[in-house]
């Protein structure tokens, strides 16, 4: 199968800005692009690890770059560092042939990088994300320097899509560093070496990461010769940025989206997240074991209220995992608002003695003022039907340590608010719901485990016909749907905004921030 690069320019986003960061002259007249990559659900401001990263990868993917990348409407797989593949007959074997390109220190990429990556990949110590991800990876086999052939111990639908996350890590520079001491490795942050388009130059702590172009890159040396990605407490400081022209591109929350909708020098890039929002029942407390308990949270909550009125229609209801009219099969219970019922099934449970009204601690990293909005009317309605829940906002790294503890205290989250990706690959979803993907394994976090949910994920990531995965994705969403291991929120719209002084720029509002290929080569920005 041919890897087809991306032929066009699509231009749904925006950019950073030319804001003089550092005080020299020449750098004064470089041509810069600056902005807010990591503001918003999409982002992870302070994390350079890829092994490790659940977010941020519009930025990781301007430096590093994986095997095989999304294309920028998000409906195929195109090539990256690979330049083709090809898969045997019964989808257990993955042959790339890949791009000639050096790190940006010079040394050559080969095989072998793949190799180490995906070993690494595949290692807790490294504090990885992807080890039950690639947990159906028997074998990495090298038989040239431009060759690599990844074998599987049994089909894995997803196995594309998960590389499209896996960023190629030089051998030459990290064999030498144990994996546990990679997992805090100060490499990350000040010597990373990648092959992208542009290069590391320097993190100024808590403020901004410092690109510069590749002069040797493959594509083509950029049209820009740095970019600059800025943090910001919060999306509101990136919003000011943005309009005083600090910076070119920023994420947006939805009501801010009519500051610059009419205003010609900005441009505004709407598209679906691809995230399922919900609240998350831990099943190491005994709060949710009952069924009825679930049930009781999906009716006590009037989701078309909160679509209508605080995402301003923006959204779509969701009854299990997908919203995708081909995923979602007839007949399912759409768990109408109806207080009356949720407190009829409490009862039924009860649940005055399950809880007797103590407050039910509700962890969420989302940090933004519609975040707060939402839950702020999510826990009026709960506490009508009598379950009292008090919302703890914390940071993303925090909210992942929490939850990823070595020996986590389960009563720091009996409930969450979070969000994982249902798409473009279906399978996304596999990570947090599946038995086999409790930690350490991955990132079953709530250690959900449903035989009947377990079995029609399994069913989905051995389906090797292509015909019948929608039928497998809808067994998925029946059995969410029937065992609620999740209360299914909804699938929002994301925006961003871009200066119009940006052009050829890409950015796409995708779930983890991607990746995809946005060809940041090919950014330019006018003076």
């Amino acid at each position: 199968m041919q890897l087809k690069a991306l032929t066009r320019t699509i231009s749904v986003a925006a950019f950073l800005g030319a804001t003089a960061l550092t005080t020299a002259a020449a750098a004064q007249e470089q041509k810069t692009i600056t902005g807010g990559f990591d503001v918003g659900p999409g982002g992870f401001q302070g994390n350079f690890n890829p092994l490790a990263a659940t977010g941020g990868f519009t930025w990781l993917n301007v430096y590093f770059e994986p095997l095989v990348n999304y294309n920028a409407d998000l409906t195929a797989i195109d090539g990256a560092l690979a330049t083709e593949y090809s898969v045997n007959a019964d989808k257990t074997e993955y042959t790339f042939k890949l791009a000639k390109e050096t790190w940006h220190d010079g040394k050559p990429f080969t095989s072998k990088d793949v190799k180490f990556t995906v070993d690494l990949a595949k290692n807790g110590e490294t504090g990885t994300v992807f080890a039950a991800r690639l947990n159906a990876v028997s074998s990495v086999e090298t038989p040239d320097e431009r060759t690599a052939i990844i074998k599987l111990s049994r089909p894995d639908a997803g196995f594309l899509a998960t590389l499209t996350k896996l960023m190629i890590l030089p051998e030459h520079a990290l064999a030498g560093t144990t994996p546990k001491e990679l997992a805090t490795s100060t490499w990350w942050a000040t010597k990373p070496v990648g092959t992208g388009p542009f290069k590391f130059k320097q993190y100024v702590t808590d403020q901004y990461v410092e690109l510069v172009a590749d002069d040797d890159y493959r594509l083509g040396r950029p049209k820009v010769d740095r970019v600059i990605n800025r943090y910001f407490k919060n999306t509101a400081a990136a919003v000011a940025a943005l309009r005083a022209g600090e910076i070119q591109f920023t994420y947006v929350e939805p009501d801010d989206v009519a500051v610059f909708k009419d205003n010609k020098d900005f441009h505004v890039i709407e598209g679906q997240s691809f995230v399922v929002n919900y609240l998350g029942f831990n099943q190491q407390v005994p709060l949710w074991k009952d069924v009825r308990v679930r049930q009781a949270v999906m009716h006590a909550i009037d989701r078309q209220a909160i679509i209508d009125s605080l995402y301003g229609g923006a959204a779509t209801a969701a009854n299990c995992g997908y919203v995708a009219k081909q995923l979602v099969p007839e007949g399912l219970n759409p768990y109408q608002y109806d207080p009356a019922k949720a407190k009829a099934l409490l009862a039924e449970a009860g649940w005055d003695k399950i809880n007797g009204n103590k407050p039910v601690t509700w962890l969420t990293y989302y940090n933004t003022p519609q975040a707060a909005n939402v839950m702020a009317a999510v826990q009026a309605m709960l506490a009508q039907v009598g379950i009292n829940v008090v919302p703890r906002v914390v940071d993303t790294p925090t909210y992942n340590g929490i939850i990823y503890a070595g020996n986590p205290d389960f009563s720091q989250f009996p409930l969450v608010y979070a969000g994982l990706q249902n798409g473009p690959d279906p399978l996304g979803i596999n990570i947090g719901l599946n038995a086999a993907q409790k930690p350490p394994a991955g990132a079953n976090f709530l250690r959900i485990d449903m035989p009947e949910l377990t079995k029609a994920l399994d069913a989905a990531l051995a389906e090797t016909n292509p015909q019948q995965l929608d039928a497998r994705y809808q067994d998925v969403c029946k059995a969410m749907n029937a065992n609620l291991p999740w209360a299914t929120m909804w699938v929002a719209n994301r925006y961003g905004v871009a200066s119009t002084k940006l052009k050829d720029f890409v950015w796409v509002p995708a779930p983890a921030g991607g990746p995809y290929s946005a060809h940041p080569e090919k950014w330019s920005i006018e003076k």
